[in-house]
């Protein structure tokens, strides 16, 4: 989970976010932001309209809003036009909606929660714990993920001090991992759990969890040993290191006679202590 590039719930809708730690501001998704307060089922196309408007009227607005690559519904990066927190507020006044004062107060809060957070990681943490358990899933599965989150944010900072800063290249990566231990690409394991733009992490099972962790823990220590410089490198590294996990798990189909990769997905698990 990157802090930087997430997303925020505004009454179990999600809005699409980014934390510019130069400028200590928010920016938020105008077209989900729309889609939200117009009650909309296709914000980009509200927000056209209301953009073509307000250019019209002359509103400075439209022509000053900034531009950010986000992950869309079907898991690829494009430019999507962004506001601040300062901008936001004004384009609402634009929109008649009965979420505009709900709106509003969400807006300073989750400002505040950002400087909380910066102050007190363990905040964040808190955060997350609070959102799974609303969304029904497990206190033992969140423990559980919640580990994985901290895991992950290692490995991609160990990639990052190493040169390896594209987006493509950490799903390479990722999918170097992934592929041995489960006997699928990462794309391969979501069609598995029936899964689209859903978040795989977010509907493993325990045991799921605990050897993608364990590949990725593995990856990390030997990274940090080998010092690897070239992609080719890496690449080698993360089969090093999802072996470790591809060995658990065929121990432990072994020992138990069950699968360790499973097609349940969140549907399943939420309510339920896998």
């Amino acid at each position: 989970m990157d802090k930087d590039k997430s997303i925020k719930l505004f009454e179990e809708k999600t809005i699409r976010t980014h934390w510019d730690a130069e400028q200590e501001q928010w920016f938020f998704s105008i077209a989900d932001v729309c889609a939200i307060l117009a009650d909309s089922v296709d914000g980009r196309k509200y927000w056209s309209v209301l953009k073509t408007r307000l250019k019209k009227e002359g509103s400075e607005l439209a022509t000053n809003c900034s531009q950010l690559k986000m992950q869309s519904a079907d898991g690829k990066f494009y430019k999507t036009d962004v506001a601040n927190t300062e901008q936001l507020l004004r384009l609402i006044q634009s929109i008649p909606s009965k979420k505009a004062e709900p709106f509003k107060l969400w807006l300073a809060r989750v400002g505040s929660e950002r400087i909380d957070e910066t102050a007190d990681p363990e905040i964040a943490i808190d955060r997350a714990l609070e959102t799974y358990l609303k969304k029904g899933y497990s206190r033992n599965w969140v423990n559980q993920r919640i580990k994985t989150i901290e895991v992950r944010k290692e490995l991609t900072e160990e990639w990052e001090s190493r040169g390896v800063t594209d987006k493509w290249n950490f799903a390479i990566l990722t999918d170097e991992i992934t592929r041995a231990w489960s006997g699928k690409t990462t794309r391969q394991y979501k069609e598995f759990k029936g899964l689209k733009k859903e978040n795989l992490r977010d509907n493993m099972t325990n045991v799921e969890l605990v050897l993608n962790m364990l590949a990725e823990v593995a990856t990390t220590d030997i990274s940090r040993q080998t010092e690897p410089e070239t992609m080719g490198e890496h690449k080698r590294v993360a089969r090093r290191g999802r072996s470790v996990a591809k060995a658990a798990r065929v121990q432990y189909e072994q020992e138990t006679g069950k699968k360790a990769v499973s097609p349940v997905n969140a549907k399943n698990l939420k309510g339920i202590d896998t």
